[in-house]
């Protein structure tokens, strides 16, 4: 593997971060107290707790789980667009690098800037809530696994989109929905019956779920199952990055 290469890529895509550090860092975060503001005050005050959470600290692992998906997607359809659309992105292909290693360089970049914008939120939350992580290894390894993944996700879009507005179509129009539809501010056992087995359809609960039981022990569905669906859409990820590079799909003319 080329290591020296990987690095290259890697320390480009982060030093673009330090450069838009408002952007990249400060906006997500204040967007984030200003939903502990807006939810934790004024819902809060009518809902004291669920399922024995103070409804605050119930918040966090949805608020987290909001800000890591569109995060990770962004950073990484960003940095694999932005090449394509200035056709830098042919010098990249024609060095000596095989696809997996560019994977990683990109890829790597964007889920370590998700995972530093995810500590810096778990901390910020901190300062509005008390928070107690019963299983802080848990709690890291979805966090960890939420970054690669949906970077990864993220890196597909980049390959698929021809312009600016496909890279922002499925972020705002099915990812962001799905996070909220998906149990960041409720729990699904307060819904009716039968929206209870709509909700289940919808993938991002699994996740949301086993981050939440990382922290109270509380979860809509079993932790396991929840590692089976994230680990599922990894894997399918992967399939389809591995496609993409071996037809050259929206890589070659």
């Amino acid at each position: 593997m080329n290591i020296q290469a990987v690095k290259v890529i890697y320390k480009y895509e982060m030093l673009r971060t330090w450069k838009t550090l408002f952007q990249s860092i400060a906006s997500p975060v204040l967007s984030t107290s200003l939903y502990f503001i807006v939810f934790g005050s004024a819902i809060g005050s009518r809902i004291e707790s669920i399922e024995g959470v103070p409804y605050g600290s119930f918040i966090v692992p949805g608020l987290i789980m909001l800000s890591l998906l569109t995060q990770s997607i962004a950073n990484a359809s960003f940095g694999i667009f932005f090449p394509k659309f200035t056709g830098t992105i042919y010098e990249v292909m024609s060095a000596p690098l095989s696809h997996y290693e560019i994977l990683l360089g990109y890829v790597g970049a964007a889920a370590s800037k998700s995972f530093i914008i995810g500590i810096i939120i778990l901390a910020t939350a901190g300062f509005f809530v008390d928070l107690d992580i019963k299983h802080p290894f848990w709690m890291m390894f979805f966090l960890i696994l939420t970054c690669i993944t949906f970077s990864l996700f993220g890196f597909i879009i980049g390959l698929w989109a021809t312009n600016f507005d496909k890279l922002q179509l499925i972020p705002l129009l099915v990812i962001t929905p799905l996070v909220f539809l998906g149990g960041s501010f409720y729990s699904i056992s307060m819904l009716p019956p039968f929206w209870q087995t709509v909700t289940l359809l919808n993938p991002v609960v699994y996740l949301i779920s086993g981050f939440r039981w990382s922290f109270f022990e509380v979860a809509d569905v079993s932790i396991w199952t929840s590692l089976v669906i994230i680990l599922g859409f990894l894997a399918f990820c992967l399939a389809l990055v591995a496609w993409m590079f071996k037809t050259g799909y929206r890589l070659q003319n």
